[in-house]
């Protein structure tokens, strides 16, 4: 069943005019089409759902409304909350509507799912995105992603990986028989398939701690 936020899709109307920004009511924060922003759910004990602004426009009496697309969390999803969906990881939806400006609580960013794994820090403002979702259908494009490890799951930027100096595939430490303590503390490592009995060293602080962008195997959502 496709989710329903608040709000009802409303058709143009003789007097309304195109705004070029608004600013965020309480605080000097100016938000334009393009913006990626958080807003304020009807249900106070959730977290703030995050959408791309698409238009601002306001009516003969100054009220502003904002046309938006919908993020999705993985949760809100079909399927749900996976494994390898990362805890600030969302999915652009075709889901539109349109909102009261004066539900827009404060300004986010949603990088590529590329370049959120090169941030040295992450904010509370910090979110990415690497899948497009229909609401309705409850499919996802690109419906193939890379793979990785013994367990075969798409990478998680939330988890500690190790590269194999043989392979060069990436593994989580508990496939491999380590903990996350013994994984940072080690300088190399060698996958059982690359290793003799006698050569198995284990990793890493020295190399890279994320997959790259290069990827070799696939994965069907």
């Amino acid at each position: 069943m496709a989710k329903t936020r608040p709000g009802v899709i409303s058709t143009p109307k003789p007097g309304k005019k195109d705004l070029d920004s608004y600013t965020i009511r309480g605080t000097n924060k100016v938000v334009k089409a393009g913006d990626c922003v958080l807003m304020r759910p009807s249900d106070t004990g959730k977290p703030p759902y995050v959408a791309r602004i698409e238009g601002i426009e306001a009516d003969r009496r100054n009220n502003v409304k904002v046309k938006v697309r919908w993020y999705y969390r993985p949760e809100e999803a079909l399927g749900g909350r996976r494994q390898f969906h990362g805890a600030k990881e969302l999915f652009l939806s075709d889901h539109y509507d349109v909102q009261s400006a004066h539900t827009i609580e404060g300004k986010c960013i949603v990088h590529s799912f590329k370049n959120y794994t090169k941030l040295e820090n992450v904010g509370a403002e910090d979110y990415y995105c690497r899948f497009e979702y229909k609401a309705a259908t409850g499919g996802f494009t690109p419906d193939r992603v890379a793979v990785y490890c013994k367990c075969e799951m798409p990478y998680n930027p939330d988890d500690l990986m190790v590269q194999c100096e043989g392979c060069k595939d990436w593994y989580h430490p508990a496939c491999v028989g380590m903990t996350i303590e013994e994984a940072k503390k080690l300088d190399h490592f060698v996958c059982s398939e690359c290793a003799s009995e006698d050569d198995v060293k284990r990793s890493h602080n020295g190399f890279p701690s994320s997959p790259g962008a290069d990827d070799k195997c696939l994965f069907r959502n």
